[in-house]
This record gives structure tokens, C-alpha cells and sequence, in this order.
């Protein structure tokens, strides 16, 4: 039997590891071969120090107000207190109800962390009237909203502050006491929560960007004023932070960077998988943090949150990297299983470990694995993601190609006619697609085929986007559609909620390598919900974001297929049929 390569290493107290990762076959050679020359270049050490060279000096003047992140654990200290007394009112007040309307970083870190803390908080992140409704349905003499948007523009953000502050006068309340507001200083956004008097303005550190904000305000407020201890977050990265600091092979952060964008030919998919870590939905965050930070000029890597039990999980595909999300573990198993070399450039509670397994051995041919604490983990993928980008040779901390979907979505707003009529209507299901994509279809199943046949069989993927209520009805229903696809088509399936996966993977599907292929399914409105003070509602926002990402899309010359259902019964249909292949 051959030898498989494996790197494993690990920070922490001897016994007690804070984070881990390890690596096998092709992800281990490509840590031998990338993980020297960050080395030489000292690039562990100088991300901490925020040079803003390490991209390279044509980058440097686009990053210098983006590498705050890398000393949150320090700089967010002066937050504890101060949330901890607010939480302190507003409960003695009643408000016990947290809901948070964010978009992308400004609420999945959130929503990550009091998931895995198992506090209580509704993250508003949608456009669906359905969702909306649900939210604004709970007892708002209870709620205290959290408004969070680093721009203070963010439309989806802005109509469900509307929303709320509408409903919250219609229930004879003052919204001043129930709205908090994170946002970056001098935003919009602060200035109309000071004119307004909201109950509290939280201006966020400007040098962070929205994916690498989860150790900021963005992240922390709503967690603490749900109930999270965030100084223990806090700590946790902490303990962590000297050892991603270090420029040495054992440091953690070069090994994740190196196995994720150093394998040759490169590994396009990465299969992120809940391997029991005991983290909230963490695949989630990554996702965005991947497709955001990397995809961008043709480059990028295809994020795919899956299950252990998913096609991109157990077929070992050639094109797909698995990384399994772990338990963190009280000893160091794994290092057992072959010889740890102490670096002596490092204290010796730092471990790098290298060696080789036979393929009989109960290891992967080819895998990665990550383990650690909460506040650990942020940090370590913050570190390892931003260095890919400079192997990559991107600009982690950008995000070129999202802008316009919003365009479009204003143009589409202020009155410019949605897309065609439908090509035809199946059961139900009105198909809507350029003429040389469908080819002569006339049903359903035909049309998903034509779609599929244009999947590049080595690089493609298909990205499923459900512009429904995630956790409605149609959550229930769609629930399965992707791995079916899996199986279908042999190539990745990302499933995104929108507009959610607008401010995730929509900078991948736009800027990154032009391998995509795009089902997206869209709903008819059960009713329509104001947005008050402007001249939309909910159901003619989420209408014209769907209509105006197509639109970008099908002008970057990216395959697009929209199915939209306007009863349940349709939808139970198309879930049936989407997975089947015609004759």
C-alpha cells in the first residue's frame, strides 16, 4: 500500500487543544509545498502586525482600512461591560426578545454564536413577507430590535427597521426604547438612530469588514444582549491569537490556508461537514467567508455545506476537498498516530506533527480537519482564509461583484419591467430561461435536463436559490432537493436562501470561475406586507432582487433557469420533479 501524507497540528496547553487542524494526502503535500515560502515571507506575523503589504503593494492602499479583525479579541474588551449593563435594563424593562435584522456578516456570525451558546435570538434576514411577518409577529412589548448594517444602507436592513418601527407605533409603543443599532461611525444609519432616538448606537470598528466581524460589534452586541457571555468569545480567541501570530510550520492558520488553496490540480469544491463540532450552523459562516473573500477574478473556491452523509462528503472526488468541522477534544487522539516533531522555534505547547499512514489506515486519502473553540475557530479561519487570498493573489477583503444585483435591484425598484414572460407553465410552474437554454423544452423536468447538460463535468456546479421562506413550508419541502441533485449530476450543489446568499456566495457566482449553473426558485406572495415610506412592499423587494441577480447572472453569460410556484401544491410538484431525469 502507498503512503499517505499527513500534517496535524495543534495549539493549546499540553492535553488541552484550543484549535486543530489537520491534513491528508493531496492537502498535506500542498502544505509541504505552500507553507515555506509564507515562511520565508514572514506572513503569519505580518497579518497581525496589519501590514498591508502582505497582498501585495498594488493592494496595499484597498486593504490598509480592512485588517481590524486581527486584534477584536483586544480592541471589542470595552464592549463587555457596556452590554452587559444594557442587557441589564432592557430585561429589568421586559425586553427579553431579541431579533436582529442583518444581512450577511452583520448577522451570521450572530446567529452562529447564540446557536452554539443555545440562547434565543431571531435573525431577520430575509425579504419573504411570510418571514417578515413571523418576526414582526412575536410580542413586540417584549422585542428590542437590533439593527445592524456596516454601510447603514442596506436595503433589505433598512425596510424591516421600517417595518418594525411602523408596528411598533401601531401597538401604541415608542420605538426609541426598543431599536439598537450597530453600524460604522458617521453611517447614515447613525445618524438617523441619534436624530430618532434610538436606545443605543454601537459604532462598530470601521476597519472591519463585514465576514471578518464576528469578534466585533457585529457579532457581539446581539449575542450579549441575547444572553451570551461575550467575554468568554472574547477569551477564546484570545488564547489562540499568539499562536496564528507565529511564523512557523506548526502555526494552524498556514496549514488551513495552504491544504485549502495549495492542492495541484487544484481541489475547486470544498465540502464543509459538520463532523459533530458542536458549532451552529459554523459551515454557514465559512461559506460566506470562502465564497466572498476568494471569488473574485476567475479565482475562487465552491463552498458546499453539506452533511456527512452528502455525495460531496463520501465520493472522494478528485475536485472535491472534504474538511470535517470536529469536536474539540480534551487530548491530542491524533497525534498518536504518528510521531510529533516539537518545533523549537515555538513554546513547547505548540505541536507541529508530520508523517506518513499507510492507505489501509482509518485515514483519508484526502482530507482536512478543524477543530476548536467558538471564538478559536472565527479567528484561526479569519487568519487561514485572508492568507489564501494572498496565495490565490485576491483581495480577500473585497467584494467587487456584488454591487451589481444591488443596481439592478434599484432599477427593477423604480419601475423598470421585470424579466419575460414565461417561456411556458408546467403544472403550475411558470419557466422562465433564455430560448437557447430551454431548446425546445416544454416541461419541467425537460427544462432542469437542458440546465444540467450545460454542468461542466470536471469544473461545474450547480447552485440551487430558493427566494422562499427558509423556514416556512417551503423549507420543509425542499429539504433533500439538494443532495437528489447531488446524485444526479455527479458535480457540487450549493443551495443558498435568497436574498440571504446575496451577501454570501452571489461574490463567488459573479466573479469567481465561470463553472456555474443557477436554479432558482422563486414564490408568490400569500400577501403583501408594507415597507412604510417607500413606494415598494416585501413581496416587490424580494420580486425585484430575484428578477435583478438573474439578470446579472444571464448577462455574465451564466446559465440560469427560474421556476417560480405560487401554491404549495405546485411546490410539492416541482421538488418531486427537479431530481428526475427525463427520458
Amino acid at each position: 500500500m502507498s503512503p499517505v501524507d499527513a500534517v496535524v497540528t495543534w495549539a493549546g496547553d499540553e492535553g488541552a487543544a484550543v484549535v486543530e487542524v489537520s491534513a491528508t494526502g493531496d492537502a498535506a503535500k500542498a502544505v509541504h509545498a505552500v507553507v515555506p515560502d509564507l515562511l520565508a515571507d514572514r506572513v503569519a506575523s505580518r497579518v497581525t502586525a496589519q501590514d498591508t503589504t502582505v497582498w501585495g503593494e498594488e493592494l496595499a492602499e484597498h486593504v490598509a482600512d480592512r485588517l481590524g479583525w486581527t486584534d477584536l479579541h483586544q480592541t471589542s474588551r470595552g464592549l463587555v461591560e457596556r452590554l452587559a449593563t444594557l442587557r441589564a435594563e432592557l430585561r429589568a424593562e421586559g425586553l427579553d426578545r431579541v431579533v436582529l435584522a442583518g444581512m450577511g456578516g452583520s448577522s451570521l456570525a450572530a446567529e452562529v454564536i447564540a446557536g452554539t451558546l443555545g440562547v434565543p435570538l431571531t435573525v431577520l434576514d430575509s425579504t419573504a413577507p411570510a418571514a417578515v411577518e413571523r418576526a414582526l409577529g412575536g410580542d413586540l412589548r417584549h422585542t428590542v430590535l437590533v439593527v445592524s448594517s456596516r454601510s447603514g444602507t442596506t436595503v433589505e436592513t433598512d425596510s424591516h427597521r421600517r417595518a418594525f418601527v411602523a408596528a411598533l407605533r401601531a401597538e401604541g409603543l415608542d420605538p426609541g426604547p426598543h431599536v439598537v443599532v450597530v453600524t460604522k461611525p458617521g453611517s447614515p444609519l447613525e445618524d438617523l438612530a441619534r436624530t430618532e432616538g434610538y436606545r443605543e448606537v454601537f459604532a462598530a470598528d470601521p476597519r472591519v469588514g463585514g465576514r471578518y466581524s464576528a469578534l466585533s460589534a457585529y457579532g457581539l452586541v446581539p449575542s450579549a444582549l441575547a444572553g451570551v457571555d461575550v467575554g468568554r468569545l472574547l477569551d477564546e480567541a484570545a488564547e489562540v491569537a499568539p499562536f496564528l501570530a507565529e511564523d512557523t510550520e506548526a502555526n494552524p492558520a498556514l496549514v488551513l490556508a495552504a491544504a485549502l488553496v495549495g492542492t495541484r490540480p487544484l481541489r475547486g469544491t470544498v465540502a464543509l461537514v459538520d463532523a459533530g463540532s458542536g458549532l451552529y450552523h459554523f459551515g454557514d459562516w465559512a461559506e460566506e467567508l470562502l465564497a466572498e473573500s476568494l471569488g473574485k477574478d476567475g479565482h475562487g473556491l465552491v463552498p458546499v455545506v453539506v452533511d456527512a452523509t452528502a455525495p460531496e462528503a463520501t465520493d472522494h472526488a478528485p475536485g472535491t476537498l472534504p474538511v470535517l468541522l470536529n469536536p474539540l477534544l480534551d487530548d491530542h487522539d491524533a497525534a498518536t498516530a504518528v510521531e510529533e516533531v516539537a518545533d523549537p522555534s515555538v513554546p513547547t505547547r505548540h505541536v507541529a506533527v508530520s508523517g506518513e499512514f499507510e492507505t489501509g489506515a482509518p485515514v483519508a486519502p484526502t482530507e482536512v480537519t478543524v477543530a476548536g473553540s467558538l471564538g478559536g475557530m472565527f479567528l484561526l479561519w479569519q487568519y487561514a482564509v485572508s492568507i489564501a487570498g494572498r496565495v490565490v493573489g485576491v483581495n480577500p477583503f473585497d467584494q467587487p461583484d456584488v454591487e451589481s444585483t444591488k443596481a439592478a435591484t434599484r432599477e427593477f425598484l423604480g419601475g423598470m419591467p421585470s424579466l419575460e414572460p414565461p417561456a411556458f407553465t408546467d403544472s403550475g410552474v411558470e419557466v422562465r430561461a433564455t430560448r437557447a437554454l430551454l431548446d425546445g423544452a416544454r416541461t419541467v423536468p425537460d427544462a432542469v435536463t437542458a440546465l444540467l447538460e450545460r454542468l461542466d463535468p470536471e469544473h461545474g456546479y450547480l447552485a440551487v436559490l430558493a427566494y422562499l421562506d427558509r423556514e416556512g413550508r417551503a423549507a420543509e419541502m425542499l429539504r433533500g432537493v439538494r443532495d437528489l441533485l447531488a446524485r444526479r449530476t455527479g458535480r457540487p450543489v450549493t443551495f443558498g436562501w435568497g436574498p440571504r446568499y446575496l451577501h454570501s456566495t452571489g461574490q463567488l457566482h459573479k466573479g469567481g470561475p465561470p463553472h456555474g449553473v443557477f436554479l432558482m426558485v422563486t414564490g408568490g406572495p400569500a400577501s403583501h406586507l408594507a415597507v412604510p415610506g417607500r413606494d415598494f412592499d416585501f413581496a416587490e423587494l424580494v420580486t425585484a432582487q430575484a428578477d435583478a441577480d438573474a439578470r446579472v447572472l444571464t448577462g455574465l453569460g451564466r446559465p440560469v433557469l427560474r421556476l417560480r410556484v405560487d401554491t404549495p401544491d405546485a411546490l410539492a410538484w416541482l421538488t418531486g420533479s427537479v431530481s428526475r431525469r427525463t427520458p
